[in-house]
């Protein structure tokens, strides 16, 4: 069962199996939040001049990817030719400039919920850096308590509680006298032994 907000209904008894319903409810909507832990750039194109730089952008797993167009400038104009000495030649080829090596994510950072995305870019003469603003998702609400666990298996005592449990307690038989003299008759022998026994189990 999905999350219901109107449930439980004010002043209905509290049921357990719709409590957990809207719970799970809850849970699937905090795990469906989409997590991104990564940017890539997979690829940048050169276009044509005069058309628009582009950006795409998609989702893998946790890992944001980007794709660019970007327009390359227009033929620059025939320069005039140099001179070379006294012959009134071309001059020398000028070196190689520096090629567009790269597109590089400086950051991605985690912005607060309802704030816009954001892209900002610079180039440095070689590379074009990237810096990404992703806000993240809203907060779920928080759950109600569970109930109480069952009750837990009774502890151990150890003698020192023992022996503290008993301490103060009555003397019992302490101040009872055992029956020494014994009997010639066995019934009677066997009455005092018991008696004797009864007394002792009894002392501190």
């Amino acid at each position: 069962m999905s999350f219901d907000p109107n449930l439980p209904q004010e002043g209905t008894p509290l049921d357990a199996v719709q409590m957990r319903s809207q719970l799970n409810g809850l849970k699937a909507i905090i795990d469906a939040i989409l997590t991104l832990t990564a940017a890539q750039v997979d690829g940048v194109n050169t276009v044509e001049p005069g058309t628009p730089a582009n950006a795409s952008v998609s989702v893998t797993g946790n890992t944001l990817h980007f794709t660019f167009d970007i327009p390359r400038g227009n033929d620059g104009s025939q320069g005039q030719p140099g001179t070379n000495g006294s012959d009134g030649g071309p001059g020398a080829d000028g070196p190689q400039g520096p090629p567009f090596a790269n597109a590089i994510v400086d950051a991605v950072n985690t912005l607060n919920p309802g704030e816009p995305a954001t892209v900002s870019v610079s180039f440095d003469g070689s590379n074009v850096r990237f810096t990404i603003g992703i806000p993240r998702g809203s907060d779920g609400s928080s759950g109600s308590n569970g109930s109480d666990g069952a009750q837990g298996p009774p502890g151990e005592v150890s003698q020192a509680q023992l022996d503290n449990a008993i301490s103060g307690t009555s003397a019992n038989t302490n101040n009872v006298s055992t029956l020494d003299t014994g009997f010639a008759d066995p019934d009677m022998e066997a009455l005092r032994q018991k008696v004797n026994e009864m007394i002792l189990n009894g002392r501190r």
